[in-house]
């Protein structure tokens, strides 16, 4: 019996609202609906050939595309902007814009109005789609992960990324009132290492970070700079891969390199779990800090070996909620949890098997 191989994922993002999600690999681009896990569309290899990145402007017709794996089309240097409405199916009949630069593109972001551009040590803000200008450029610490995210919110132009001090986030304003002319950046002091992962909530009110320790995942205002709270995905380093927000900011989810989602209360702290420890009044200032952490409500495992984003899917109960989680070894999984942080699983799925019949 013939084995089939599941072509290599080379790219995942969710979209701006997390209702879908894009999986760039060697056979080209796949585009799924989350609830219910469904093909949108598929980008043939030998339209677009194979990719780094990809990126959805929400469910519309619009992607970002930079090349890279084995048999790219597109330049690694370059942001291709794909229409995918357009008739036709050559390559020249979809595409849009073409932005080149001097460095290979680490991260795209979009929002109806905004295009960011992200490379090593500098990001670059575009007008978008109508007659795209450069607005601002931002020169940054070096950032080889590319990490940064933006406020998708139509209230809030926020972005961030990781600041010129190590371990801090600069915030800023992209509603000026003209080009180039930003309001003052905001610096948070974050972490003492290096910035590894970044997440604003829906309305922009709160920026999650965790630091390439990887043990602690703090929250900030970003009009005050306060800290919110501070929670322990674990006492081990680890990488994390994503943090995401629920729609509503009540929780939070993070997922890392150790195989484990976690997910955290925001808006009632009381129901993540504490340390057996924390009401010892003779701890150490040493060990204060752990022991007061506030560890996960709850939380599931996926494969170790496989990167991993995740985000809340939209739940039927108050009491009942759900977590998507998306592997790059093709594998979809959905939890569900409850306010006392019991877990159930409620789906897997093989994601490339249900576009089976294209390759």
């Amino acid at each position: 019996m013939a084995v089939r191989l599941l072509p290599k994922v080379t790219g995942l993002r969710f979209n701006q609202d997390r209702s879908c999600f894009c999986c760039a690999t060697e056979t080209g681009v796949h585009i799924y609906n989350v609830q219910p896990l469904v093909e949108m569309r598929h980008l043939d290899h030998r339209q677009v050939g194979t990719l780094g990145l990809v990126e959805m402007l929400h469910r519309s017709n619009l992607l970002a595309l930079v090349g890279g794996g084995r048999n790219p089309i597109f330049a690694i240097i370059s942001v291709m902007i794909w229409d995918d409405a357009q008739p036709g199916k050559d390559s020249k009949d979809k595409l849009m814009y073409e932005f080149t630069f001097p460095q290979p593109v680490l991260a795209v972001r979009m929002r109806p109005d905004k295009l960011v551009v992200v490379l090593r040590n500098i990001i670059y803000v575009f007008s978008f789609p109508n007659d795209p200008k450069k607005l601002f450029q931002f020169n940054t610490q070096d950032n080889p992960q590319g990490i940064c995210d933006l406020c998708h919110s139509p209230e809030k132009q926020l972005l961030v990324f990781p600041g010129l001090q190590c371990g801090s986030l600069q915030l800023e304003d992209l509603a000026g009132p003209q080009p180039g002319a930003s309001s003052a950046p905001v610096t948070i002091h974050a972490h003492q290492s290096p910035v590894a992962c970044v997440s604003l909530n829906p309305s922009g009110t709160i920026v999650a970070s965790a630091s390439q320790k990887g043990t602690l995942i703090r929250l900030f205002d970003t009009q005050s700079k306060e800290k919110l709270v501070e929670l322990r995905r674990g006492s081990s380093p680890a990488t994390l891969y994503c943090i995401n927000f629920s729609h509503d900011s009540s929780f939070l989810c993070a997922s890392s390199n150790k195989g484990t989602v976690h997910v955290f209360a925001l808006k009632y702290t009381h129901l993540n779990r504490r340390s057996m420890l924390a009401g010892v009044r003779t701890v150490g200032p040493l060990l204060r800090q752990y022991v007061s952490s506030q560890w996960s409500l709850a939380s599931f495992t996926v494969s170790a070996e496989s990167a991993c984003i995740c985000a809340f899917g939209h739940s039927a109960s108050q009491d009942v909620k759900s977590v998507i989680a998306i592997c790059d070894d093709g594998t979809f999984h959905k939890y569900s949890f409850t306010l006392d942080g019991k877990c159930s699983r409620e789906a897997f799925e093989v994601y490339l098997d249900i576009c089976e019949n294209d390759f």
